[in-house]
């Protein structure tokens, strides 16, 4: 892999104790937006391309279903689309997300967070009868 492609998909993070690299994958900082989001009460499901949406029907999980992450230096940016239970504040739900997502990207990686943009895709209303 040249490393304008390692640039790209992963991130080294530095340390003066380590005998060695650490490299971070940008899916490996998906995959934490993705599970931190669906953690949060009122979500339903994360929503994402119809490709995703055939992998989920096959039965097959992808965590980083609706989830984009950019990583320069050491900041990284999310953005998350997702669906809402009916009847939970959209507002709240998304504020907790962003923070979740937050927290949970900066405790695991070392790295920081510095924007969490939620799109909401829809609405789940199958339980609301």
């Amino acid at each position: 892999m040249s490393e304008k492609e390692q640039s790209r998909s992963a991130h080294t993070i530095p340390s003066k104790e380590s005998i060695g690299e650490v490299m971070i994958a940008d899916d490996v900082a998906a995959i934490i937006a993705g599970f931190a989001a669906t953690e949060t009460e009122g979500v339903a499901s994360m929503a994402g391309n119809i490709t995703n949406e055939l992998v989920g029907k096959l039965g097959m999980k992808n965590l980083s279903k609706g989830v984009k992450v950019e990583m320069t230096d050491r900041v990284v940016s999310a953005d998350i689309s997702l669906n809402i239970e009916y009847g939970y504040s959209i507002p709240k739900v998304c504020a907790m997300v962003q923070e979740k997502v937050k927290s949970a990207i900066e405790n695991m990686t070392g790295l920081t967070v510095s924007e969490v943009n939620v799109k909401v895709a829809g609405v789940n209303v199958e339980n609301t009868q």
